[in-house]
């Protein structure tokens, strides 16, 4: 008689138990909600170090690998250089606008003198300055108050190339209307006035404007050596004077 009842009982009282536990189900959701939520979002940001972490890495990676490749650049050129070199690593660079001049990490107690040229992997850097004890100053082929006595290595015209203040640039100065110039043809120094020695690649001319009512052409050539990337340099011991 009692099974009955118990039956209805049971069907009038689940309702009422899971209205009655409702509350305690969603607090153990909520709960079991936000902990997931606390664990993604550490989760997410350990991953998140972790991608920083490889990209410096990465980063890393690819400036050893592109220092590497200039540094086989230079050795190479030093290689292929008769003259007893140094090599130098550039650790300055001059803050004045006005002038182009780096420091390098290398000076009298290595035998560095003023006067002594400077090239990179590509080219004619510029010169000695100034020496200290363990470091030296180069004034850079694109500084105004450089000028290096340069030869084509096509026709063998011979004209003086000078800074511009630009890292790109280089003038010639008194270039007759008539001379044999074409864009594209390569500067080298001449070797004059004894400060560089012969055949360093200096730049490549860009444009010859001529204009029949002056005496002289406007011709301006791009500078071969990286003045702007080069972190390492080679101090040429062949053709300088005391």
């Amino acid at each position: 008689m009692l099974n009955p009842l118990k039956v209805g009982f049971s069907v009038i009282a689940g309702p009422i138990q899971s209205i009655a536990e409702a509350p305690y189900s969603t607090t153990d959701l909520l709960i079991e909600f936000f902990a997931s939520r606390n664990k993604m979002q550490e989760k997410n940001s350990d991953l998140e170090d972790e991608i920083r972490e490889l990209s410096y890495s990465s980063q890393r990676l690819a400036a050893i690998e592109a220092e590497n490749i200039r540094l086989r650049g230079l050795l190479g050129s030093r290689g292929r250089l008769s003259a007893d070199v140094l090599v130098a690593e550039i650790v300055g660079i001059d803050p004045n606008n006005q002038r182009r001049e780096v420091v390098v990490d290398k000076g009298k107690s290595d035998g560095v003198r003023v006067r002594q040229a400077v090239i990179d992997a590509e080219g004619l850097f510029g010169q000695i300055i100034a020496t200290g004890q363990s470091n030296a100053r180069v004034l850079m082929v694109s500084d105004p108050r450089h000028a290096i006595p340069i030869e084509i290595v096509r026709s063998g015209f011979r004209s003086i190339a000078v800074g511009t203040g630009r890292s790109d640039r280089l003038d010639l100065e008194y270039v007759s209307t008539t001379a044999d110039l074409r864009k594209g043809d390569l500067l080298v120094s001449s070797g004059l006035g004894g400060r560089f020695p012969r055949g360093y690649p200096v730049g490549e001319i860009q444009s010859v404007d001529i204009d029949p009512a002056r005496n002289y052409a406007d011709v301006y050539a791009s500078v071969q050596a990286r003045l702007n990337t080069s972190r390492h340099v080679l101090i040429l011991f062949e053709g300088t004077t005391p």
